[in-house]
C-alpha cells in the first residue's frame, strides 16, 4: 500500500548502510562529492541503529542490501558488473548477490513443488538435490526426472517473494514523489513512471509461468546462433510458482579464472556476448533482459548458455531501425545524420537547434573513439550526457528502460571477459547488416507490401472509415492540440545514450 507511511522504510534503508558500513563505502566508490557526504552522515548517523544489522561476515554494501531485501539485490546484481564504477574491489563482493544468496530449506521447497504440481515430488523425481543456487526471488535445485532419467533444473520461488517485493517497491513509489516534490528539474526524468514500469517488469517476473513461455520463445528464435543455448523447458512441470528446465552444464561467466582455465577465449567470448544481444534486440526485437554473469555459462564446447527469463524485453520494429540508424550514425561519425534522426523520431523536440544538438553529440562521441574500455571516464562522460539531455529537453521513455539496463548489464559482463575489447569494432558488422537488410529500397519495398497487404485487409472498411473522419473534421474545426509529450519519447538518457550505453557503459 501505497503512502506517507513507506517513508519508515525509506528510514529502514539510509539507517542500514549507516549501521552495516555501507555509507562510506558507497559514497567512495561513487566519489560522492564532500557535501553529499556531510549530508547523508548528518542524516544516516542519528538513525542507525533503526537499520537493519545484516550478516557481519559479508562485506559491509552486500551485508547491507542483503538485509533491506530483494529490490535492492536487484540494484546490488547491476552494480556488480560495473567495475569501472564502482571499482573492482566492490564490484567482486556485490558479485555474490547474483546466485549466492542463502537459501531457504529443501523441505521448504519440496511442499511447495508438491503443491504447485499438485503431486508427490517423488512421483516426479528421482532425485531433487539441495539448493545449488539462491538468487533474491528464487532458488534452483538440481533433479532427475523418473521417467527417463534426464538431469533437470527446477527453480522455485521464495517464500512470501511477492509480498516483500510489494514493500520495497511501495517505498520506492514514495521515493519517486519526494524527488519530483523536491527536485522540479528532474521531473522530466518521469521517476514515477519508471517505478510504474519496474514494478510491472518484477510483477511479470514472479509468475514462472510467463518465465517458461518466455523461455521457449526465446529458444525458438535462438535456435540458429552459433555458439549460444537456451534450454529446454518442461512444460508439464512447470506452473506460477515452480519451472523446471533442462540441466546446463557450464562456468559460470563471472569465474574468469576457471574459463581460462578450461582454455576458453575469453576475447572470443567477450565479442559473442556483445554480438548476441545486438542480434537479439535488432534482428529478433526479443532480448534477454537480465544478462548478468550469474544467469550466463560458458558450455564445454565454448558456447554460451543463457539462464534465468524472468526479465525479457521487446523493441517494435520502427524502435529498432531508429536505434541501428543513430548507432551506426556514431560508428561513422556522422552526428549531423544522428541529430537528424533524433528530431525525425520525436525524441528531441522541434522546436530545439539541430546544428547544435550535432555539435553536442560530436562533444560525446569523439573522446571515445580508438579507445578501448579501460580508457574512458565514465562519470565524466555520463556528466556530460546528464546536461545534453536536459539542454534539450529530453523525457525518460520507460518502455526503453530495459534496453538501457540490458547494454549496460552486457557491455559489464563483455568487458570482465575482455578489459581491452573495442566495443565500437565488435558493434559494427552487426549493425552493417542490420542497416543493409532493413534500411533502404529493400526495406522500403517490403514495407510498401507490408502496407498494401493491411490496406487489402481492411479494404471494405475503408470508405466508412474515411467517411467518419471527415464528418469529425466537419465538426470540430479546431486542431487537436498536440501532446505535451515526445511521441515515442526519450531513448536511454537522452537518445544520445542509446549509442553509447553498452559501449562506454555508464548509466546503471
Amino acid at each position: 500500500m501505497r503512502g506517507p507511511h513507506n517513508i519508515w522504510r525509506l528510514v529502514q534503508t539510509g539507517a542500514t548502510l549507516e549501521r552495516t558500513g555501507a555509507m562510506r563505502v558507497v559514497l567512495d566508490a561513487f566519489q560522492a562529492p564532500k557535501s553529499l557526504r556531510i549530508a547523508a552522515r548528518i542524516l544516516g548517523w542519528p538513525f542507525a541503529w533503526l537499520g537493519y544489522p545484516g550478516d557481519p561476515a559479508q562485506p559491509p554494501v552486500t551485508r547491507a542490501l542483503t538485509a533491506l531485501g530483494p529490490a535492492y539485490i536487484k540494484f546490488g546484481q547491476i552494480l556488480s558488473t560495473r567495475p569501472d564504477v564502482v571499482g573492482e574491489e566492490l564490484a567482486m563482493q556485490l558479485r555474490v548477490l547474483q546466485d549466492k544468496l542463502p537459501p531457504f530449506p529443501l523441505d521448504e521447497a519440496k511442499r511447495m513443488i508438491e503443491r504447485e504440481l499438485d503431486q508427490p515430488w517423488q512421483t516426479m523425481f528421482s532425485e531433487l538435490s539441495e539448493p545449488v543456487a539462491a538468487a533474491s526471488i528464487a532458488q534452483v535445485h538440481k533433479a532427475r526426472l523418473k521417467d527417463s532419467g534426464r538431469q533437470v533444473a527446477v527453480k522455485v520461488l521464495r517464500p512470501k517473494i511477492e509480498r516483500a517485493f510489494r514493500k520495497d517497491v511501495d517505498a520506492f513509489y514514495l521515493a519517486a514523489t519526494l524527488i519530483e516534490w523536491l527536485a522540479p528539474s528532474a521531473r522530466r526524468l518521469r521517476p514515477s513512471d519508471v517505478i510504474k514500469h519496474f514494478d510491472g517488469v518484477v510483477t511479470g517476473e514472479l509468475d514462472l509461468r510467463l518465465e517458461a513461455s518466455a523461455a521457449a520463445e526465446f529458444a525458438a528464435n535462438t535456435a540458429k546462433d552459433a555458439g549460444f543455448q537456451v534450454p529446454k523447458v518442461e512444460w508439464f512441470l512447470s506452473s506460477r510458482r515452480v519451472m523446471t528446465l533442462g540441466w546446463a552444464e557450464g562456468i559460470n561467466a563471472g569465474d574468469v579464472p576457471a574459463i581460462d582455465a578450461a582454455g576458453h577465449d575469453r576475447r572470443i567470448l567477450g565479442e559473442r556476448v556483445l554480438q548476441l544481444f545486438l542480434n537479439h534486440a535488432l534482428r529478433d526485437g526479443y532480448f534477454h533482459a537480465d544478462m548478468h554473469q550469474g544467469n550466463l555459462k560458458i558450455a564445454g564446447n565454448g558456447d554460451i548458455i543463457a539462464l534465468d527469463f524472468g526479465i525479457m524485453g521487446r523493441l517494435d520494429e520502427y524502435t529498432r531501425r531508429v536505434y541501428a540508424e543513430i548507432l551506426f550514425g556514431f560508428i561513422r561519425k556522422d552526428y549531423r545524420r544522428v541529430a537528424e534522426v533524433h528530431f525525425e523520431a520525436g525524441y528531441v523536440p522541434a522546436d530545439r537547434d539541430i546544428d547544435e544538438f550535432a555539435r553536442a553529440l560530436r562533444a560525446v562521441g569523439e573522446p571515445i573513439f580508438g579507445l578501448d574500455a579501460t580508457q574512458v571516464s565514465m562519470a565524466r562522460l555520463l556528466s556530460y550526457l546528464f546536461e545534453v539531455t536536459e539542454r534539450f529537453g529530453m523525457e525518460t521513455r520507460t518502455e526503453l528502460i530495459l534496453l538501457q539496463r540490458t547494454m549496460v548489464v552486457v557491455e559489464g559482463v563483455a568487458r570482465s571477459l575482455n578489459p581491452q575489447i573495442n566495443i565500437w569494432k565488435v558493434a559494427q558488422p552487426i549493425v552493417e547488416d542490420y542497416i543493409k537488410e532493413n534500411i533502404g529500397p529493400r526495406a522500403l519495398a517490403r514495407d510498401l507490401a507490408r502496407t498494401a497487404r493491411v490496406l487489402a485487409r481492411f479494404g471494405p472498411k475503408l470508405p466508412r472509415l474515411a467517411e467518419a473522419a471527415l464528418i469529425r473534421q466537419g465538426t470540430n474545426p479546431e486542431p487537436p492540440r498536440r501532446s505535451p509529450w515526445v511521441p515515442l519519447g526519450w531513448m536511454l538518457t537522452g537518445g544520445a545514450v542509446v549509442g553509447l550505453s553498452i559501449w562506454a557503459g555508464s548509466l546503471i
